[in-house]
């Protein structure tokens, strides 16, 4: 049942929409600053009239022509937190493709100035709506997130992702551009974008691996995309550049995985277990004889190959005045050997 008091707000919201909605439909006509105050004016009404009809159609729809007034009025930050809280109160509302887009182009906007003035001294900003307060390529990566989640399977989820990855990989923050890469080529198989995050892939996982001393793990991932690079785009691979992109990646990983059996080895020799560092030595000569690292491993097998294959154990005496660890048989004592015989003759 509706009372009269929700009668009225309804009223007065229509009211309040359609005088904003004439606001926003004049200011396109108007110059640059009058244009501004116009569509500002109209987001304000806009804003009431939300107000006025909560969780209703007419509340989504003023939410969204609120966003809209405040994205032409060039208040991008103002435009980016309403469309975020259309999307938090209307999740699945009918504006969320258009949302979309506009979140995208305003991310973009935010990134592209973030690079014009990457050599700025100035991380804060209180004068320009067009920008976040501060920290402007955090707020653009986390609106591209936002869209992603608002929407997973939209036309721009995919476009969000990878525009996401791509200014991680400016950054050179390759395990954050690494996971959104990731999740491009496993949750958008039919991505237009789908080549690129393979390729690029491939360089984000070789720039985290961190050396010999530390897990091989992401070379096996890369070998792996490498791998599947080549069997998923053959056409791609017919383009000199992509093909020799991926050569060189390849010739890359072989380098890295040669340099973990070289390292295992030269670790054996110092502790002077030949019989191990044979063993690595060998495993590289048959895995990646091409590698700069085979030559060494030819003259090190050479060096060491009359070498036990453990060291001769040191001072061997010793463990004949000191007992091992191995417990030993107690002593009996002539009681117990005089029980153990009686016992027997029974």
């Amino acid at each position: 049942m509706v009372t009269g008091r929700e009668q009225e707000n309804s009223v007065r919201a229509k009211e309040l929409y359609l005088e904003a909605d004439s606001l926003f439909r004049s200011a396109g006509s108007k110059v640059e600053d009058e244009r501004i105050d116009t569509f500002l004016q109209a987001a304000e009404l806009f804003g009431s009239a939300a107000e006025a009809a909560p969780r209703t159609a007419l509340e989504q729809d003023a939410l969204f022509m609120q966003a809209e007034s405040l994205f032409f009025a060039e208040d991008y930050r103002s435009a980016t937190e309403t469309y975020q809280t259309l999307q938090k109160n209307f999740p699945r509302n009918r504006h969320i493709d258009r949302v979309a887009a506009r979140l995208f182009s305003i991310s973009d906007y935010w990134i592209n100035r973030v690079v014009s003035e990457e050599d700025s001294w100035m991380n804060f900003n209180f004068t320009d709506d067009k920008r976040p307060i501060y920290d402007m390529k955090g707020h653009a990566i986390r609106v591209l997130d936002q869209i992603r989640f608002d929407d997973p399977t939209g036309r721009l989820a995919d476009d969000a992702t990878m525009r996401a990855a791509s200014e991680y990989l400016r950054q050179e923050k390759f395990a954050e551009a690494d996971e959104f890469l990731t999740d491009l080529r496993e949750t958008f198989p039919d991505s237009e974008h789908l080549f690129l995050a393979h390729m690029l892939g491939i360089q984000c996982k070789l720039e985290l691996y961190a050396g010999p001393a530390y897990s091989g793990l992401v070379l096996e991932d890369a070998e792996k995309l490498v791998q599947q690079t080549r069997d998923r785009f053959p056409d791609k691979m017919q383009d000199p550049a992509n093909s020799e992109s991926v050569a060189k990646a390849s010739a890359e990983i072989a380098y890295h995985r040669a340099g973990r059996y070289a390292f295992r080895a030269k670790y054996r020799e110092r502790q002077k277990k030949y019989g191990a560092a044979r063993v690595y030595y060998n495993l590289l000569l048959q895995q990646y004889p091409n590698t700069p690292q085979a030559e060494t491993a030819r003259t090190r097998l050479a060096a060491i190959e009359q070498y036990p294959d453990v060291p001769k154990q040191r001072l061997s005496w010793l463990q004949k005045v000191f007992p091992d660890q191995k417990q030993t048989t107690p002593l009996k004592t002539k009681q117990q050997s005089t029980d153990q015989a009686e016992t027997k003759l029974r």
